[in-house]
């Protein structure tokens, strides 16, 4: 099965040097999803792990590995689940940002869980369908 992986869990792999036993163990379960070609990614998730990278040699590193992982097609079907997923989330009181419920959308459509660390999906999941790796 696929897994959408968020930004938040690419972060702790690529950019930051794991300390934490937890933090060791997402980068291990990361590492196996990408042993196991399982990871899955949409243009908006690569759009924001490679923003605000300053050196251009850095971004280029990071954009040639990134070309190995293959974009989810998105309809407007997703889309429109996106803002029916936003508005729902809203009408209880849950804010969160167009990409996260894009993610959300991705994730019902595909029936894949995303991988994330961004405690805000746990707040989604409770007005949305909503599966987490």
């Amino acid at each position: 099965m696929k897994v959408l992986v968020d930004t938040s869990v690419r972060y702790l792999a690529l950019r930051k040097t794991p300390r934490a036993e937890k933090d060791i163990d997402v980068v291990s379960r990361l590492t196996d999803v990408i042993k196991d070609s399982r990871v899955a990614i949409i243009g908006a998730i690569r759009h924001e792990l490679l923003s605000g990278i300053s050196s251009s040699e850095k971004f280029e590193q990071l954009k040639g590995r990134m070309r190995s992982f293959e974009d989810l097609p998105l309809n407007t079907e997703i889309y429109e689940l996106a803002a029916e997923f936003s508005n729902a989330c809203r009408i209880n009181g849950v804010q969160g940002s167009h990409t996260d419920f894009l993610i959300c959308a991705v994730s019902a459509h595909y029936n894949i869980p995303v991988f994330t660390l961004d405690k805000d999906f746990e707040s989604y999941r409770q007005h949305i369908e909503l599966k987490l790796y």
